[in-house]
C-alpha cells in the first residue's frame, strides 16, 4: 500500500474525507516511528504516525509506542495542555491533529526564551496533576502496570540493562559498574505513591513554538510516545536535557506557580540522578539498533557519556 492510499484510508477511519487529501509530506525529527503530515484541500493539517516494520530492531520498551502516545495526548488534554487531538488510534496507525508552530530553536530572543520556559513550567505542572491507573509504560511493552513505582522502575531499568547487554553499546564504564549503584538506590523510590503523567521527552525538538499571534507561545507538546505513569521528578531530566534543571529559574518559577512541587532535598536528588542515568543509558544503547552515523555516534559518546558518569557518581554519593 502506498503512502497516499494509506493516508486516505486512515483519514476515512477518522471521519474525514480521504478524497480531500492534497499532500503527504514526511516530517523529520522522529527517531523511531515514521511521521507524515497530511494536508487537506481546506488547508487543515493532520499528523499520521506508523511504527517501523516489526523486524526492525529496537529497545524493549519501544514496542507499541503509539499506544503510549495516544494515552499521553488524551490524558494531557484533560488539563488543557496544548497537545494533538487523537482521531484514530490503532496498533500500527495513529492519526492526530497538527499543533501550530515549529520546534523550539535558537531563533528566540533571551526574553522570549525566558517567557517560554516559564510557560513550559506551568504546562508541565499541569501534566503532573493527571493521575494514572498504575505505574509504568501503558503500552504493556514491559508487562502490565504495577501497583508501586519501585516495582515499575525496577522493571524499566532491568529492560534497558538487558538491551545494553544484547546490543553491547559503548558505555563510559562496564555494564556491571553501571548497574551496581543504580540497583543500590532503588529504595529511594518507595516514597512515590501516586502515578503521575510523565512525558519524559520534553527536549526543545518536541516543544512547538507558535508565532502566529505575535508573541511566541507554546503551540503544542508533541511526541509523547515515551510517556509513562510515574514520578514527576523524572520529567526534570528531559526538560533540562544534558543540563541541571535546578539552574532553570524560569521553568521552576512557572512550575511552582502552577502548583508543582520542586524541592531538591537529598532524596529528590537521588531519584533525579537515577532517572538521569536511565535516560542516558537509553541514549547510548539506542545508537546500536538505530545504526547512527559516525558523527552522531561521536556526539552521543562525547555529550552523553560524561553525563551518565556524573549521574552514577551522584547516585553512589547520595546512597553512601
Amino acid at each position: 500500500m502506498d503512502t497516499w492510499e494509506r493516508a486516505r484510508r486512515v483519514l476515512g477511519a477518522g471521519g474525514l474525507d480521504g478524497d480531500a487529501l492534497t499532500g503527504v509530506r514526511p516530517l523529520g525529527g522522529g527517531t523511531y516511528n515514521e511521521v507524515e503530515e497530511l494536508l487537506l484541500a481546506d488547508g487543515t493539517r493532520y499528523v499520521l504516525k506508523v511504527p517501523p516494520p516489526e523486524a526492525v530492531p529496537g529497545l524493549a520498551h519501544e514496542r507499541d509506542l503509539l499506544v503510549s502516545e495516544a494515552e499521553f495526548c488524551r490524558a494531557a488534554a484533560r488539563v488543557a495542555v496544548p497537545v494533538p487531538r487523537v482521531l484514530v488510534a490503532a496498533p500500527r496507525e495513529l492519526l492526530m491533529t497538527a499543533c501550530p508552530g515549529a520546534p523550539w530553536d535558537d531563533s528566540l530572543t533571551d526574553a522570549e526564551r525566558r517567557r517560554l520556559r516559564t510557560e513550559l513550567g506551568r504546562g508541565t505542572a499541569l501534566l503532573h496533576t493527571v493521575e494514572g491507573p498504575g505505574f509504568g509504560y501503558p503500552s504493556g511493552a514491559l508487562g502490565p502496570l504495577s501497583a508501586d513505582w519501585r516495582t515499575a522502575f525496577t522493571g524499566m531499568l532491568a529492560a534497558v540493562l538487558d538491551d545494553a547487554r544484547r546490543y553491547r553499546p559503548w558505555l563510559p564504564r562496564s555494564l556491571d559498574a553501571t548497574a551496581g549503584p543504580l540497583r543500590a538506590a532503588l529504595g529511594a523510590l518507595d516514597g512515590v505513591d501516586v502515578p503521575r503523567l510523565v512525558h519524559f521527552d520534553l527536549w526543545p525538538g518536541n516543544i512547538l513554538v507558535d508565532r502566529t499571534a505575535g508573541e511566541p507561545r507554546i503551540g503544542g507538546l508533541v511526541d509523547g510516545e515515551r510517556m509513562f505513569w510515574g514520578d514527576p521528578v523524572a520529567e526534570f531530566v528531559s526538560t533540562a536535557l544534558l543540563g541541571d534543571i535546578r539552574r532553570d529559574e524560569e521553568f521552576l518559577a512557572g512550575y511552582r506557580e502552577a502548583g508543582g512541587v520542586a524541592e531538591f532535598d537529598s532524596g529528590t536528588r537521588l531519584r533525579l540522578a537515577l532517572y538521569r542515568a536511565y535516560l542516558y543509558l537509553i541514549m547510548l544503547t539506542e545508537t546500536v539498533p538505530r545504526a547512527v552515523d559516525e558523527g552522531r555516534l561521536r556526539w552521543t559518546r562525547q555529550a552523553v557519556g560524561p553525563q551518565l558518569d556524573a549521574a552514577l557518581d551522584e547516585t553512589a554519593a547520595l546512597c553512601g
